[in-house]
Protein backbone atom coordinates (compact mmCIF):
# COMPACT_ATOMS: atom_id res chain seq x y z
CA UNK A 1 0.00 0.00 0.00
CA UNK A 2 1.95 3.84 -1.07
CA UNK A 3 0.42 6.86 -0.57
CA UNK A 4 1.27 10.66 -0.86
CA UNK A 5 0.58 13.20 0.96
CA UNK A 6 -2.66 14.42 0.28
CA UNK A 7 -4.43 11.03 -0.85
CA UNK A 8 -7.17 9.57 1.41
CA UNK A 9 -7.31 6.67 3.40
CA UNK A 10 -10.02 4.67 3.70
CA UNK A 11 -11.09 2.47 6.76
CA UNK A 12 -13.89 0.40 5.99
CA UNK A 13 -17.06 -0.31 8.85
CA UNK A 14 -16.28 -3.96 9.95
CA UNK A 15 -20.12 -4.40 10.81
CA UNK A 16 -23.34 -3.55 9.11
CA UNK A 17 -24.22 -0.17 9.66
CA UNK A 18 -20.62 0.82 10.86
CA UNK A 19 -19.62 4.21 8.44
CA UNK A 20 -16.26 4.07 7.16
CA UNK A 21 -13.61 6.87 8.31
CA UNK A 22 -11.64 9.36 5.75
CA UNK A 23 -8.45 10.74 6.94
CA UNK A 24 -5.87 13.36 4.70
CA UNK A 25 -2.59 11.77 4.50
CA UNK A 26 -0.52 14.68 5.77
CA UNK A 27 2.79 12.52 6.17
CA UNK A 28 4.03 9.27 4.98
CA UNK A 29 6.52 8.02 7.91
CA UNK A 30 7.64 5.12 5.91
CA UNK A 31 9.84 4.25 3.15
CA UNK A 32 8.83 4.51 -0.96
CA UNK A 33 5.57 5.99 0.42
CA UNK A 34 5.08 2.49 2.33
CA UNK A 35 3.37 3.16 5.79
CA UNK A 36 2.82 4.42 8.70
CA UNK A 37 0.91 7.27 7.45
CA UNK A 38 0.31 10.29 9.91
CA UNK A 39 -3.50 10.71 9.15
CA UNK A 40 -6.05 13.80 9.73
CA UNK A 41 -9.54 12.79 10.41
CA UNK A 42 -12.52 14.67 9.62
CA UNK A 43 -13.09 16.17 13.04
CA UNK A 44 -9.03 17.29 13.44
CA UNK A 45 -8.38 14.07 15.12
CA UNK A 46 -4.77 12.93 14.01
CA UNK A 47 -2.91 9.60 14.39
CA UNK A 48 -0.69 7.63 13.18
CA UNK A 49 -1.41 4.26 11.69
CA UNK A 50 -0.11 1.30 9.57
CA UNK A 51 -3.56 0.42 8.09
CA UNK A 52 -5.01 -3.38 7.77
CA UNK A 53 -6.65 -5.03 5.13
CA UNK A 54 -9.97 -3.27 5.89
CA UNK A 55 -7.87 -0.17 4.20
CA UNK A 56 -7.66 1.28 0.96
CA UNK A 57 -6.08 4.73 -0.22
CA UNK A 58 -7.60 7.00 -3.14
CA UNK A 59 -4.81 8.42 -4.75
CA UNK A 60 -5.35 12.20 -5.35
CA UNK A 61 -4.09 11.33 -8.67
CA UNK A 62 -5.77 8.99 -10.39
CA UNK A 63 -2.52 7.96 -13.07
CA UNK A 64 -0.99 6.77 -9.38
CA UNK A 65 -3.09 3.53 -9.00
Amino acid sequence: MRATQGDHLVVHGRIVGQHDKVAEIVEVLGADGNPPFRVRFEDGHEAVMSPGPDSVVQHKDPKQQ
